[in-house]
Formats: C-alpha cells, structure tokens, sequence
C-alpha cells in the first residue's frame, strides 16, 4: 500500500517548507491506518505505558505541568504493525526531503501524545540549545471528527507572518523548521491524540 502523498502534494509540501517554513497536507496516510495508529495509542494509555512528559533534558529534564501536559511514549521498530508502517512512511518522507531540499537529514524519532481534556503546552521552539540535530518537526494527528469549538489547535507563530491555528483532525501532517518556528498546543474540550517527532541531520555536537 503506498502510503505517501502524489508527487504534485509532496512537490507542494516541499515548495511551502521552503518559502515559510511549515506546510501541512490532510491526506498523509490511508484512513484505516489512521485509526489502527490511534487504537494502537489509546491501548497503550489504558495499560500506563505513556508517562508525563518532561521539558528540559538530561539532569535538567522535569515534568511541568504549568508548561506542558501530555503524556507520551517513545516509538521503536517491532512494537506494532501501524508504528512500523509509519516509521516506514517516514523514512520515505525523508528520503525525499533530502532529495529535493538538501537537508542532510539522517534519522528520525517520534512519540505518540495523548493530552487529556484542558491539557497544553506553551510556546516554544522544538530545538534544544545544546543540542542542534533536530531539523525538521513532523506531527500527525490521529482525531477523528474533530470541531472548531474543541479547541486543541497546533498555533504557530511564524516570524513576520499571522498566526495559524491548525486543528488536530485524523489524517493531517505538519512539518516546519525545529529551530526557527515557535509554536503552541492550545487546550481542547475532548482527549488529543497525535504521533510527534523530528527529522534529525548530524549534529556539531554537544556545546
């Protein structure tokens, strides 16, 4: 099953990524393996295999929850059919990134994140100051029928450009430049779930 954008949607993703540093598209992945993805995340909820997420990292890392509320899990190779066929998807995705924008991206890393009703994250920049491998955000959110007035929408806040609120509907991908676009999750009325990661190129190392 091929599960990618046609080549005029990924031409257009690549062509917005490189003019105003995000794009998003609404027909990343089949339907069916949307719902197995967010099956797959709330099963792993139900047996506490999500923890609360921390800001920060090494000894400096905490949970805050006046910063950020959701709960996660790291994915790995070989832990579901869906995570697998969404890794794969990925690495498709980077391979063509690299081909048609140069970025030198090497790997990727991605988590799901489920935040319960009234849960946020403030505004900030996905890049840590130690660490420059992370290149490229990628989210992909797994709710369906999602409404305007449940909130929960991915703000971003490009430099010199307006606002723009995205709403977690099932199917929808997002990209944008880690280290230049601040964003924020703005608290919904209803359970968030989605699939959170980056593209990462080879670092400078840490400073």
């Amino acid at each position: 099953m091929n599960t990618l954008p046609a080549d005029s949607l990924s031409k257009r993703l690549v062509d917005e990524l490189a003019e105003r540093g995000w794009t998003t598209t609404d027909s990343f992945l089949p339907p069916a393996l949307t719902r197995a993805l967010a099956a797959e995340c709330r099963q792993r909820h139900a047996l506490g295999l999500l923890a609360p997420a921390g800001v920060g990292r090494g000894t400096a890392q905490a949970v805050r929850e006046a910063v950020r509320g959701d709960s996660i899990q790291w994915l790995e190779p070989g832990q579901a059919p869906a995570t697998d066929a969404y890794l794969a998807a990925l690495e498709t995705l980077r391979q063509q990134l690299n081909r048609s924008l140069y970025l030198g991206l090497e790997d990727v890393e991605s988590h799901f994140a489920l935040y319960p009703p009234g849960a946020f994250y403030q505004k900030h920049l996905d890049r840590f100051r130690d660490d420059d491998r992370r290149a490229l955000s990628v989210v992909f959110y797994l709710n369906d029928d999602w409404q305007a007035a449940e909130g929960g929408a991915l703000r971003l806040h490009p430099a010199g450009q307006s606002t723009a609120d995205l709403l977690p509907q099932a199917g929808r991908l997002v990209l944008f430049r880690s280290a230049e676009l601040l964003h924020e999750v703005l608290p919904a009325s209803r359970e968030r779930l989605s699939l959170t990661g980056w593209f990462r190129r080879r670092g400078a190392g840490l400073f």
